[in-house]
């Protein structure tokens, strides 16, 4: 049966247009593999992305880290520094009463 419906369409279609139905298949079939090619590499392209992106937050977590902790280290010398100075401004001025 699927013969005899077939002999019947291809009886009601001109070869022209047949043909032209092929083409636009064909081109389809293209489109459709180049469509999913391009799925393929943006993908992998999201997926490389994701990781550099990983990276990159990782980097910026251990650089505030680093941040934190240089700051503390410059107040801790900053009074370490302010102390020193009042202990060299205490023997000036008691050079100075002498």
């Amino acid at each position: 049966m699927a013969v005899k419906v077939a002999e019947e369409v291809s009886s009601q279609i001109p070869a022209d247009d047949f043909q032209v139905l092929e083409e636009k298949v064909y081109r389809t079939i293209e489109l459709y593999k180049t469509a999913r090619e391009a799925k393929v590499t943006a993908e992998r392209d999201v997926k490389r992305l994701r990781e550099q992106l990983e990276e990159r937050e990782e980097e910026v977590e251990t650089l505030r880290r680093e941040m934190v902790q240089l700051r503390r280290e410059r107040e801790e010398i900053r009074g370490r520094v302010e102390k020193m100075l009042h202990q060299v401004e205490s023997i000036a001025e008691e050079q100075a009463a002498s």
